[in-house]
């Protein structure tokens, strides 16, 4: 079991999953970095995080498809010894295969805009134990037609955290991936989700703090969609092309 390094800096800080991340790593002892656009959103989250855990807490602000992932770091004024990535958009999928405009927004906010930052943040980070953390998706396991452009730019962030674990590794910097399945959260609020596979934020704040510690390369938050995404993988292309998945 390792500590996580501090300060942990979790990126697309506003959503529901990053403030369950903040709280949990805070709960560890690590010092937090919040990043997200309009973080002055964020301060009464730091104050809280401050109080309750004695640790420093603060927000920066960030829009990782617009902004320059370089000169972020060299004002940052830390070098961060955890980096978690939770930016991500969902969109609708139906719309996006007609309209160009949100079918690049959705890419650039899944793949594009993280890939840049998290190479990035690859350049700078020099601790060994030192650790980057993407909040992929089961999406990315396999293309489907229901959600064919959300899930082929996780499909990339996969691949390129897979990369990173691979080069990184040699420098002593681990590098995890995290497939949350279906989360409760306000990006889902008014979807009918299926409660067996649908993780709560602080569940999945507890397990990627929990593999973060043991090392883990890859997790899937709900256990059960190991195996359901196995079987969605190995369905042969003929019959998969039949189906309506």
């Amino acid at each position: 079991m390792t500590q996580p390094l501090s300060p942990v800096l979790i990126v697309g800080g506003r959503s529901d999953m990053a403030r369950a991340l903040a709280r949990a790593y805070a709960a560890a002892g690590c010092e937090i970095i919040l990043a997200a656009r309009r973080s002055a959103e964020l301060q009464d989250d730091c104050s809280d995080i401050s109080i309750r855990h004695g640790v420093a807490a603060r927000a920066v602000e960030l829009d990782v498809v617009a902004d320059d992932a370089d000169d972020f770091f060299r004002d940052l004024g830390a070098e961060p010894g955890t980096v978690v990535m939770v930016v991500g958009l969902l969109g609708d999928q139906a719309a996006a295969v007609q309209d160009d405009a949100l079918a690049e927004a959705i890419m650039a906010s899944n793949y594009v805009g993280p890939a840049r930052f998290l190479l990035a943040a690859a350049r700078v980070m020099r601790r060994e134990g030192a650790a980057i953390i993407g909040i992929s998706s089961v999406a990315g396991d396999r293309g489907r037609g229901s959600n064919l452009v959300y899930g082929s730019a996780k499909a990339g962030f996969t691949a390129l955290l897979s990369g990173l674990r691979n080069q990184l590794a040699t420098r002593g910097i681990h590098v995890m991936t995290v497939k949350p399945g279906f989360v409760a959260t306000r990006m889902t609020a008014g979807m009918d989700l299926p409660k067996p596979l649908t993780a709560q934020p602080e569940e999945v704040a507890r397990r990627v703090l929990a593999a973060h510690r043991r090392g883990r390369n890859e997790i899937y938050v709900k256990p059960v969609w190991r195996p359901i995404m196995r079987i969605i993988r190995e369905i042969p292309e003929p019959l998969f092309k039949r189906m309506k998945l």
